[in-house]
């Protein structure tokens, strides 16, 4: 069924709205995107379409979250509804961020059963900060553990907690199964189609401010790139009008410095379309400005006034990428030496601006900050793909100090809130581990078998944790956090208490070796697999490193076994996905990230090297004798 179709007419800002669709992780909105999309005749009839069409990007697809924000637009009433999804996933609030400043409303949507989560809070903070007028969709309301009447009132509750004025904490409630395309007043109300939510969006969501006829100003909010075109720069026009070949001038701080737009595009559905001009109020991509970054002011040459600049919360988490120099670099990628780290990294910073890059005593090593575990493994995982091979440290959280009132210095440290969900069963296990991770309870309940449990927790509590976790409640458990603040240093933390197995020699794994050290640990790979001195083969039952050959060969006798022809029966090894590989390795240990393996080693790969850096002797070095 199609609602709306394209309009020919020029458009100005009061024929503009503009929305942003916020959300925690999963809780529905890239299928609601699809659902305007197919429900306002953005596709054709015939064509077909794969689901969460906005989510690009592989890792998206992969990971069934969205990561980078993206632009469409619907047509609906006479009017233009530009629409912009993006990441419930506070690793990626620099995203959320910046987008949120092209916009004048946002769509909360919040899951009918879970209710507001870590994200939710975080998102919706943004959206009140920047004054926009909200629309609570509460999404889900076909689950038949659905709450929608609990779910409403929670949400004015984080409203009220979150500082709202009244204009918007009277907001509409729109009640949606994304997945059927239908949105309803109540939940049932009986009504087949989107309609209700995109008649809210029109009457709540105010045109865009800005004349038409004053000094053309944007802020670059947003990059994308194409091969054939280069750099594409995406903002609002906050004033005035912009036109294909107009010449600008680009401000950033004090500086400015002239340029010519090459095209000019703006989005109608999944496309760009190119238009000769566009005027206040419209999302536009503009081509030709080579040298414009996140965050630029593009002005009329005659009025070059800068807007003021996007900011972003620092980052709360390091890591070191260096170069690969493990036995095996270069074996399997293209992108080996620290000059294409570097400039990787700088192409990062064009338009990941909640990243920070410094540079190191060492030519070949850099320090990487970020807003989280997943905001780095994704840029790790993004540049694999690409064919960059490196190595890369255990993550650090980043410490502040602060002068008291007394004059003296406090130790701070990044704070987590935290949201878990278990099987009762799972309670008590889970409390501990949380107690001896200096977590602080803040609030707990229980549902139909479940137990939602509310914490703050220091940032360096949670590195490790996630495998833990999911593996002592068998998968069953959830968990979800967000940045709180800095608080005072909680204390000491224990790490990993087990230790690594570590190869004894370069040479292929065997199964006869691998057979006879399975009661040492568990192995994190199989026979006929490459290793080289100091790679890292497994985690050890002890809670030292253990040397191992698992390489090792069964000698040869003219003497045949009755059982000589047995297949050796081995436990399938365990098998580290990037975050699982980052979040196990010591101080001492790197992750080796190729194109086509994720590999983990002792920094010091030598073992007498190691020993006597470490002033200690190995486990197991008498059993390989």
């Amino acid at each position: 069924m199609s609602i709306g179709t394209p309009s020919e007419t020029k458009i100005g800002p009061s024929d503009l709205r503009n929305v942003a669709i916020i959300a925690h992780v999963d809780h529905g909105k890239t299928t609601l995107v699809d659902a305007l999309l197919r429900q306002t005749g953005t596709f054709r009839t015939n064509e077909r379409v794969v689901e969460r069409v906005m989510d690009s990007n592989d890792l998206e697809r992969e990971r069934g979250i969205t990561i980078l924000a993206k632009n469409t637009s619907i047509r609906y009433r006479d009017l233009k509804i530009n629409i912009v999804d993006t990441p419930g996933h506070a690793d990626f609030g620099g995203e959320v961020e910046r987008i949120l400043s092209m916009v004048d409303g946002a769509l909360l949507v919040v899951d009918a059963f879970e209710g507001p989560m870590p994200q939710t809070r975080f998102v919706l903070s943004k959206a009140l900060a920047q004054k926009l007028k909200p629309v609570v969709v509460i999404n889900k309301i076909d689950r038949p553990d659905a709450r929608p009447a609990e779910v409403v009132d929670e949400v004015l509750d984080l409203f009220i907690a979150l500082g709202a004025d009244e204009e918007q904490i009277d907001f509409p409630i729109i009640y949606s199964d994304a997945r059927r395309g239908t949105a309803h007043l109540a939940p049932d109300d009986g009504n087949e189609d989107i309609k209700p939510l995109l008649d809210a969006i029109v009457e709540t969501v105010p045109s865009p401010s800005g004349d038409p006829g004053g000094p053309f100003q944007m802020v670059i909010s947003n990059l994308d790139y194409d091969e054939y075109v280069g750099r594409i720069i995406i903002g609002r026009i906050a004033r005035g009008t912009v036109r294909t070949g107009m010449n600008v001038t680009i401000c950033r701080e004090d500086k400015t410095r002239p340029a010519k737009v090459g095209k000019l595009y703006t989005f109608e559905g999944l496309k760009r379309l190119e238009v000769p001009e566009a005027s206040a109020g419209e999302i536009v991509a503009l081509m030709g400005l080579l040298d414009a970054g996140i965050g630029d002011t593009v002005t009329d040459p005659e009025h070059p006034e800068a807007l003021p600049p996007i900011t972003v919360e620092e980052p709360t988490l390091s890591m070191t990428f260096r170069v690969n120099d493990s036995p095996f670099a270069g074996r399997e990628g293209t992108y080996l030496t620290s000059r294409h780290l570097r400039d990787r990294l700088d192409r990062e910073l064009e338009s990941n601006v909640a990243l920070r890059v410094e540079e190191t005593d060492s030519p070949d090593a850099f320090v990487v900050s970020g807003r989280g575990e997943l905001h780095l493994s994704i840029l790790i995982e993004n540049m694999r793909r690409e064919g960059y091979e490196m190595g890369v440290s255990k993550p650090k959280v980043i410490f502040k100090q602060e002068t008291g009132p007394d004059g003296r210095k406090k130790l701070l440290e990044p704070l987590e809130d935290l949201v878990i969900d278990v099987p009762e069963e799972y309670l008590g296990r889970t409390m501990e581990h949380l107690g001896t991770r200096r977590g602080e309870l803040t609030n707990m309940h229980a549902r139909g078998g479940r137990v939602r449990i509310d914490e703050i927790i220091p940032a360096r509590g949670l590195i490790g944790f996630r495998s833990d976790f999911l593996t002592y409640t068998k998968g069953y458990g959830l968990m979800y956090h967000i940045f709180h603040g800095y608080g005072e240093h909680r204390g000491s933390i224990p790490e990993r208490r087990s230790g690594s197995l570590v190869a004894w020699e370069r040479g292929t794994a065997t199964a006869y070796a691998l057979s006879h050290l399975e009661d040492r640990g568990i192995f994190f790979l199989g026979p006929g697999e490459d290793v080289y001195e100091g790679m890292i083969v497994g985690e050890a039952t002890r809670d030292k490193d253990i040397d191992l050959n698992v390489g090792k060969k069964k000698h040869a006798t003219n003497v045949r076994s009755s059982t000589g022809e047995e297949l050796v029966r081995l436990t399938p090894p365990r098998r580290l996905s990037l975050e699982q590989a980052l979040e196990f390795i010591n101080e001492d240990e790197l992750v080796e990230v190729t194109p086509k393996a994720i590999r983990l080693r002792k920094k010091i790969l030598n073992r007498h090297t190691r020993r006597e850096a470490r002033h200690e002797v190995y486990v197991g070095e008498s059993d390989e004798s």
